[in-house]
């Protein structure tokens, strides 16, 4: 069943109107009319099973039948990634994250960036869209970018870290280095890495050296690494519960 995005919606709403994208898509790409059953979900947890009651070039009204609660992960996933200078390698991660599962995405600006202004508003278009794709409830907040300094100096809770390849290769994996059904903030560093400086303040305020393995990778891959690294943990935990 099709699932579009209405983050008007509250749980006692009875009915409710698709945004005019998602009208469009409904009427003219899935050519869905009066009578079809669809799913709508506000982005906070909330699934609304809904009939379309009206669908012309005034817009796409639905009739909500059900509602169903999905509970937040018993983990969460916050990547802190700096944007790469091509938008499009960021953008995929965005996208590839949502997909995968992730709760937040939060941007810094490092001594080596080569990016330092994003814009959100087509990041959060590519996250909703990649929420309807992978039929999930729950949109992942999305962060203005920040300088590193003032990213670090902000209360963070759970385990925090700092994915790096160190010249003595004795930092633990990400994998081995994090507990299952925590809260996890991991840090990624710019396309020219981390200073040497900024590691030491990062690990100065309380995150621990990482790695991702062996190979050196680009900064949307490490990103992406990480997140599913945090995932495949705690798949494999509750497994063997």
């Amino acid at each position: 069943m099709h699932l579009f995005y209405q983050p008007a919606l509250s749980p006692t709403d009875t009915s409710g109107q698709l945004s005019d994208d998602d009208a469009r898509h409904a009427t003219r790409t899935l050519r869905l009319g009066p009578g079809e059953a669809i799913l709508v979900t506000n982005g906070r947890g909330n699934r609304f099973g809904s009939v379309i009651t009206r669908a012309d070039n005034k817009g796409c009204a639905f009739r909500i039948e059900t509602v169903e609660t999905v509970e937040p992960r018993p983990f969460s996933v916050r990547i802190c990634v700096a944007p790469t200078k091509n938008l499009d390698r960021i953008e995929w991660f965005v996208e590839k994250a949502v997909e995968l599962g992730i709760e937040q995405i939060s941007f810094f600006y490092g001594q080596h960036s080569e990016r330092r202004v994003l814009k959100l508003e087509r990041i959060e278009k590519i996250a909703v869209a990649a929420m309807k794709q992978s039929l999930q409830s729950w949109l992942p907040q999305l962060d203005e970018g920040l300088p590193l300094t003032k990213l670090i100096s902000q209360s963070v809770d759970g385990q925090c870290f700092i994915a790096h390849l160190p010249d003595d290769g004795q930092a633990p994996h990400l994998f081995h280095a994090a507990s299952p059904t925590q809260k996890y903030t991991v840090l990624i560093g710019p396309e020219g890495d981390f200073s040497a400086q900024e590691v030491q303040q990062v690990i100065a305020a309380g995150f621990q050296l990482v790695t991702l393995g062996p190979n050196r990778l680009r900064t949307e891959t490490a990103a992406l690494s990480a997140c599913q690294c945090l995932n495949l943990l705690n798949v494999v935990n509750s497994v063997n519960l």
